[in-house]
């Protein structure tokens, strides 16, 4: 500990990231911010916020079983199988159960959270275990969970970038999608698998309850700042880099400075919600001017 509080005291930044767990918790959350602001655009256009929520606690029970199964290594292959099945259960109930979107994830999510919740109170010390996958472990990813992250992420950008130009026509014009040939029962199942493996990408370094915020709110604050379409995708990343870069400098520096406990996580998702609400006070203010 007193090694690190001189690295903070005698050096910068570029110091403190070239420490080995903060480059690989930097290196997850570019990873993340990049795969979140190319998924994001249609979450957000598509208005699938809830949809998102529901996935990430859905993941829950994948992550305890894959846990209990094969250790850390099961984590990743139990969260994409819960993942995905949740993904495919909330678009075909959608389009042919009869049943509306929101009771469908409804249904999924309390189902399939409260068996997480069940199979990982009946481990021993499951009250840790809860608060990790809840919450995440961002300064403790390994190098393998790094490359699974990096993996996965880029197996979600690419499930959105064949079906690009359904997702846009289908977000821009339903109707008229159909009519031009695309099948609104695979871009929505291609969307929601992207998703799902997004969901996964970041829900072993933020937890469940913190991926959501990754996913929603620099795309809803990108929106906020600039009308054109073509500087959605990076505002949305360069948002939760900043606020990554910001969040694990601040932590670092309170737990090493200060002997202060934090959560860079949490500190990660405060920062992106304080930029939300920056851009929605300049948003107002800019409309006044105008009026005026």
């Amino acid at each position: 500990m007193t090694e690190l509080a001189s690295i903070v005291a005698a050096h910068g930044p570029l110091e403190v990231f070239a420490l080995p767990f903060m480059w690989r918790a930097l290196g997850t959350v570019v990873i993340l911010a990049i795969a979140a602001g190319v998924v994001g655009l249609f979450i957000s256009f598509r208005e699938l916020e809830f949809v998102s929520d529901g996935l990430v606690h859905a993941v829950f029970p994948g992550l305890v079983i894959g846990a209990a199964i094969g250790g850390s290594g099961g984590v990743l292959p139990g969260a994409v199988l819960a993942a995905i099945v949740a993904a495919v259960l909330f678009t075909v109930l959608e389009h042919r159960g009869g049943v509306g979107a929101d009771a469908a994830i409804a249904v999924v999510l309390t189902g399939l959270f409260s068996l997480g919740i069940v199979l990982v109170s009946r481990q021993e010390g499951y009250v840790s275990q809860l608060q990790e996958l809840l919450f995440g472990r961002l300064l403790t990813v390994t190098e393998a969970q790094l490359w699974q992250i990096l993996v996965v992420a880029i197996a979600a950008i690419a499930v959105v970038g064949v079906t690009w130009r359904a997702q846009l026509f289908r977000a821009f014009d339903a109707a008229g999608a159909e009519a031009a040939g695309f099948k609104p029962l695979a871009a929505d199942l291609a969307l929601g698998i992207a998703v799902a493996l997004l969901v996964v990408a970041g829900v072993q370094a933020l937890g469940v309850l913190m991926v959501l915020a990754l996913l929603t709110v620099p795309m809803a604050a990108a929106r906020l700042l600039s009308p054109r379409f073509a500087l959605l995708i990076p505002i949305a990343i360069l948002l939760p880099l900043v606020a990554g870069i910001s969040g694990l400098w601040l932590s670092f520096e309170w737990s090493v400075g200060a002997g202060a406990t934090v959560s860079p996580g949490a500190i990660v998702v405060l920062l992106l919600v304080a930029c939300y609400g920056i851009a929605a006070l300049a948003r107002v203010l800019t409309r006044r001017e105008v009026r005026a």
